[in-house]
């Protein structure tokens, strides 16, 4: 019996609470959002689709091309191509994919970039019936304008061209020794085949 008074007195205590907070918001007044002419404002730990982070001084993003986002997903989402400029130190970013398709917003890929070159956007408002429409170049969107053309040292670019011209003459070298090397052992076994010939023709 006192099991069947304690459920009586929980129901009561719940009904009271939920009462409490219906008749608190009762009296607020409503906000209504003129969606899509007006826009909702995010919060900032709000977690969007990842987008690069714009440099100030360089006008351009900061990713380094290092492949730790992409190595740290576990989804797979994240596919980074680069290549190597002449007089340019490092790699040059030419295209950051995400497929948020199958992105789980774990924050993977932020936690290991140790550069700050990515972070989790603030965009929500995505709606498409494509699959192909949630496949994002991240690098064209933040440069919607064009992607700039990255800066040239001049210094290293001489020093890459000296590099390359030391190397071709190595090459050139060692192929011109290999068959100096190869014509001379041709001629020691003409010669030597000719020496046992006459000694054939001696005996």
């Amino acid at each position: 019996m006192s099991g069947y008074f304690k459920y009586l007195f929980d129901g009561i205590k719940s009904l009271a609470i939920g009462l409490k907070i219906t008749n608190k918001e009762f009296l607020t007044k409503p906000i209504t959002l003129q969606y899509p002419h007006e826009s909702v404002k995010m919060t900032p730990r709000y977690r969007g689709h990842i987008e690069l982070i714009r440099n100030d001084e360089t006008s351009t993003h900061q990713c380094v091309s290092c492949g730790m986002c992409e190595k740290g997903c576990p989804s797979g989402c994240i596919s980074v191509k680069s290549k190597k400029v002449p007089g340019v130190k490092g790699k040059v970013l030419t295209a950051y994919i995400l497929n948020f398709t199958t992105c789980s917003l774990c924050g993977q890929c932020v936690e290991n970039c140790k550069f700050g070159a990515i972070r989790f956007s603030n965009e929500y408002n995505l709606a498409s019936r494509r699959k192909e429409d949630y496949i994002f170049n991240l690098l064209e969107r933040l440069h919607p304008e064009g992607v700039p053309e990255p800066k040239v040292d001049p210094e290293l670019l001489k020093k890459e061209q000296e590099k390359k011209e030391a190397a071709a003459k190595a090459a050139a070298e060692k192929k011109a020794a290999a068959a100096k090397a190869a014509a001379e052992k041709e001629a020691a076994e003409k010669e030597s085949a000719g020496g046992e010939s006459k000694a054939e023709e001696k005996s």
